[in-house]
């Protein structure tokens, strides 16, 4: 039996992007998919109806009617839940720990779901990993925001006029998107500096033309996030980043946990220590901020210095960042397609360490006692 994957237009706020692409469309086609599209789905990102030659088209109710496997960006509305069929498979960024409703909704339809935020992190599930294709879009695009913002040239000019020296830019925070901060600034012309609590990013950050801060504060962390730091290594690594926050004309904040609020690294006064004119951008804001100021959504201005909370930035960029997502998501479901059907293989890491609920029961230990309470 044809196994139906349905698309919806997203309906979140700002969001552009969409969770499936042409390009997938046909690759899914291809595995014996039939491909179910809310039309003008694609649209926002840029991709009309018309480039979707593998597709067929319906409004939202049949596509939730008809769908076997829903992909998504964000969560599934409510109403969206309750229109899929029982047993049918939901794939997105699940956002489970602020999302609650949506869990209990996912469980209570026996909806198995699929976060793309708890793709384990290992090396085969690399082409599957959604987290780090849109925090490359979110690292690139940072740096275009505090450039626009900042009222200098990057990089070093030679003029009649005389020589103006580069702009200093420093990234806290070594993960993907810090180190495509890094190599978007690098190419802009900055000199760049960049500070990770993980000793092993020193060698990431130094080949990409950068110069490592090094506070002598080290917190390797499970699945290669770092981990909460004690109070004693907090107030030694913000002394030295103080000081290279104060000598930063700007600053691109990207430290952040899945699930957790983001630890805050700039205070109120190491911004009161910066130049007039300086920037911050913190694309950290949706998880509370890295910086004491930032508010999600919003520019602060606080003593000249421009303080930036940018959110969603992926969507901002939609054609490339749907193109990415779309890919991780084709590239999770193909080894589940067997003989045009879906077989899902629950000994497999990436299967196991991803599903969030099935069979009524929330799956995912940490969401199950978040949500379940026990």
């Amino acid at each position: 039996m044809t196994v139906t994957v349905g698309v919806l237009a997203e309906t979140a706020p700002g969001e552009t992007r969409v969770a499936v692409t042409p390009e997938v469309a046909s690759k899914l086609k291809a595995l014996g998919a039939a491909v179910l599209m809310q039309s003008g789905a694609g649209s926002l990102a840029h991709f009309p109806d018309s480039q979707y030659a593998d597709a067929q088209f319906a409004p939202a109710d049949a596509v939730l009617a008809g769908a076997d496997v829903l992909l998504k960006v964000q969560p599934p509305a409510l109403e969206e839940i309750a229109a899929l069929r029982e047993g049918a498979v939901a794939i997105g960024f699940m956002q489970a720990y602020a999302r609650g409703d949506v869990v209990r909704a996912l469980r209570d339809r026996r909806i198995t779901s699929f976060a793309m935020e708890l793709i384990p992190r290992i090396s085969r599930a690399q082409s599957m990993d959604a987290l780090s294709s849109q925090a490359a879009v979110a690292g690139y695009k940072s740096v275009l925001i505090a450039a626009n913002a900042l009222e200098k040239f990057l990089p070093m000019l030679t003029t009649a006029a005389g020589t103006i020296r580069p702009a200093t830019v420093l990234v806290i925070g070594a993960g993907v998107a810090g180190l495509q901060a890094i190599a978007t600034a690098r190419r802009l012309g900055a000199v760049v500096e960049a500070y990770d609590v993980r000793a092993a990013t020193k060698d990431q950050i130094k080949s990409l033309g950068a110069k490592f801060v090094d506070t002598g504060v080290s917190a390797e962390g499970a699945g290669g996030y770092a981990r909460d730091l004690t109070e004693e290594e907090k107030a030694k690594q913000q002394a030295i980043l103080d000081a290279r926050i104060a000598a930063s004309d700007i600053v691109i904040t990207t430290a952040s946990v899945p699930g957790r609020a983001a630890p805050r690294i700039v205070g109120e006064a190491a911004v009161a220590r910066m130049r007039p004119g300086s920037v911050i951008v913190d694309i950290a804001a949706e998880q509370g901020g890295n910086c004491a100021l930032t508010r999600a959504g919003q520019t602060v201005a606080h003593g000249g210095v421009k303080i930036i909370g940018p959110v969603n930035l992926p969507a901002t960029l939609p054609f490339h960042a749907s193109e990415m997502y779309s890919r991780n998501l084709f590239n999770l479901l193909k080894p589940a397609f067997a003989n045009a059907e879906l077989r899902i293989d629950w000994a497999d890491d990436v299967f196991a360490g991803a599903v969030l609920t099935h069979d009524g029961q929330i799956k995912h230990e940490a969401t199950r006692k978040l949500v379940e309470g026990n």
